[in-house]
């Protein structure tokens, strides 16, 4: 396992700050989290374990701001997401995300399921299609730029799905099992893709994940039980 990156006491370099956070459901009858304190340092790569049900997805929807908690503060680069005006704009920015499944639209080229994800750009950058034919050359897609969903294998499609994720050049990218739909050697490529994006361009990334051996190549494994972190 690589060495986790430090974080001075001030707090300082801090990507993700979560204090006190729960979440409860079904009219208090179910506490998704209880009282989570994490800490994540800007550039590094976490994974977030544990068994179904003990809140690991709840809490990468909370740093998505795709829900919002029952109590607790989240401050995603020191911006406290409960106080923040416009979370829409926050998700398009600031956070990329891939889920289990790729959710590419089948009628789109691998191109464009990329270009579609992308906000208006300045004067002078990179045109969008420019831009997505930058992000499948950096997954290793480019020849399949013409392809669709149906002509990739899983792996190219998750593939497909975290170039979409980084189309706006988020800073933190939250993958809620990214690798659990795939075989044994697509996970391999998706690991090894994730572990290179993180070296290249500094992105932070909080994954939940099942898979040991996945979780083993961060640099940082925080183990969650019924709604609370056991380790971090």
């Amino acid at each position: 396992m690589a060495e986790a990156y430090q974080v001075d006491e001030r707090g300082a370099g801090l990507a993700v700050e979560v204090v006190g956070l729960t979440k409860v459901y079904s009219d208090g009858n179910v506490r998704a989290l209880d009282g989570v304190d994490l800490q994540v340092a800007e550039r590094e790569f976490v994974a977030v374990t544990g068994p179904s049900g003990c809140g690991k997805s709840t809490l990468l929807h909370l740093l998505a701001a795709l829900d919002t908690p029952t109590s607790g503060t989240v401050r995603i680069f020191g911006a406290d997401l409960g106080r923040m005006k416009n979370l829409a704009k926050y998700r398009r920015e600031e956070v990329g995300l891939v889920f289990q499944f790729h959710n590419l639209l089948p009628q789109l080229t691998s191109l464009e399921n990329v270009e579609i994800a992308m906000v208006r750009h300045e004067h002078g950058a990179p045109s969008h299609k420019e831009k997505a034919a930058q992000l499948l050359e950096l997954v290793e897609l480019a020849h399949a730029a013409d392809r669709k969903p149906a002509q990739l294998s899983g792996g190219e499609r998750q593939r497909v799905a975290i170039a979409r994720a980084l189309a706006n050049d988020p800073r933190l990218l939250l993958a809620d099992e990214p690798t659990g739909s795939l075989d044994s050697a697509s996970v391999k490529v998706v690991v090894a893709l994730l572990t290179r994006l993180r070296e290249q361009t500094g992105t932070t990334i909080v994954m939940v994940t099942h898979d040991d051996s996945v979780a083993a190549v961060t640099d940082r494994v925080i183990h969650m039980r019924d709604g609370r972190i056991l380790d971090a």
